[in-house]
C-alpha cells in the first residue's frame, strides 16, 4: 500500500481553489461548453463534485469505519447533478468550498490509523473495497475532473488550432 493520508489531503484541500481559479468569472461559453452530446460541461462537473461530496466519499468512509454488520454502500448516481436546479457558478463554487472543508474536517477528526485504512466496505459494483482504496480514488477523482475541465475547455479551440493539433495531446482525443 502506497497510500499516504497527509499527501492525499494536500490535493483534496486544494481542489476547491483550483476550480475557482479555473472557472470563476468566465463567460457562459466556457462554463457550459462540452464535448458533444452526452458529455459534461465544466458547470456540470462542479455539480458532480458537489453531489459526490454529499453522498459518496465521507458517507462511504463512515460505513467502512462503522461497527455495522452490513457495510454495503448506497449506489452513487453519477448523473444526479444534471437534474439539479441551475444555480450561478459562484454559488456552486461556494457550496463546494463549504462541503469540502466539512469533509476534510470529518476526515481529520477520525484520526485514521493504518488498521483503519485496510478496513472494508461493500461497493455495489466492485464488491469488497478498502478504505485506502476509497480515499485514493477520491484524490484521483478530483484530479481526473480537473483534467476533464481543462480538456473540455481546450477543445473549444480544436478547429481553430489548425495543424498545431498534432502537437497538442489535449486536442487529440
Amino acid at each position: 500500500m502506497q497510500f499516504n493520508l497527509a499527501n492525499s489531503t494536500e490535493i483534496l484541500q486544494r481542489t476547491p481553489s483550483v476550480l475557482r481559479a479555473m472557472l470563476q468569472g468566465l463567460s457562459d461559453e466556457w462554463l457550459y461548453a462540452n464535448e458533444g452530446e452526452g458529455t459534461w460541461s465544466p458547470y456540470d462537473i462542479v455539480g458532480h463534485l458537489i453531489h459526490g461530496e454529499k453522498t459518496d466519499w465521507i458517507p462511504r468512509m463512515e460505513i467502512i469505519l462503522s461497527d455495522k454488520a452490513d457495510k454495503t454502500f448506497e449506489p452513487f448516481d453519477r448523473f444526479a447533478q444534471l437534474t439539479e436546479e441551475r444555480k450561478p457558478l459562484d454559488a456552486l463554487l461556494d457550496e463546494f468550498d463549504v462541503l469540502r472543508a466539512e469533509s476534510l474536517q470529518i476526515l481529520q477528526s477520525r484520526s485514521i490509523s493504518d488498521d483503519d485504512l485496510i478496513k472494508t466496505g461493500i461497493h455495489p459494483a466492485f464488491g469488497e473495497v478498502r478504505l485506502y482504496q476509497l480515499l485514493s480514488t477520491w484524490v484521483a477523482h478530483d484530479l481526473g475532473h480537473i483534467a476533464q475541465i481543462a480538456r473540455v475547455m481546450a477543445k473549444q479551440y480544436k478547429e481553430d488550432a489548425g495543424p498545431w493539433v498534432a502537437y497538442l495531446r489535449i486536442l487529440q482525443s
